[in-house]
């Protein structure tokens, strides 16, 4: 036993000496977080904007095939493919109105939620015609004119109701 101290002291020696420190920097895990969450808003801010259909916001062109002339409706964007509609066309006694709000659900569709009013002497002796709920407006020209495909009145004729963008 008396032979292995000697050989044991210079090695406790070297073992308990003290290591060099890293000279590696320690990083923030808070800054690597919030490095990564910018870069996700990013990446998915660059998805909603690539899903966003066509923006109809503006004042548009509004017919329909008894009423004479052209109208105008207003698109005003209130979400993200979500727009508050408004327009009327008036010749005479005949006219047809839109209110409510719509939505882009794909490059061909566009949902109405309101009001179509509308009256044409033809119909009914002018009986106002009054459509309420959703309807849907479908574009077969990539999406410059939509018009309402649920196109049957209350009088039971068929109304060709038409956007022009």
């Amino acid at each position: 036993m008396r032979k292995l101290i000697p050989v044991l002291i210079p090695f406790l020696i070297v073992s308990c000496k003290k290591s060099e420190e890293t000279t590696a920097s320690k990083v923030d895990s808070v800054k690597i977080i919030d490095s990564i969450n910018a870069a996700r808003t990013k990446i998915n801010d660059s998805i909603l904007s690539s899903r966003a259909y066509k923006d109809l916001s503006g004042i548009h062109s509004l017919t329909h095939d008894q009423v004479n002339g052209t109208g105008k409706i207003t698109f005003t964007k209130i979400g993200q493919d979500e727009y508050q509609v408004s327009g009327e066309n008036k010749s005479g006694s005949n006219f047809v109105k839109i209110e409510g709000n719509a939505r882009m659900t794909s490059p061909k569709n566009l949902k109405f939620d309101g009001t179509i009013t509308q009256s044409i002497l033809d119909y009914d002796n002018g009986k106002l015609d009054v459509r309420k709920g959703k309807k849907n407006f479908s574009t077969k020209d990539g999406g410059k004119t939509f018009k309402l495909y649920e196109s049957v009145n209350n009088a039971g004729f068929g109304d060709k109701i038409i956007i022009k963008l």
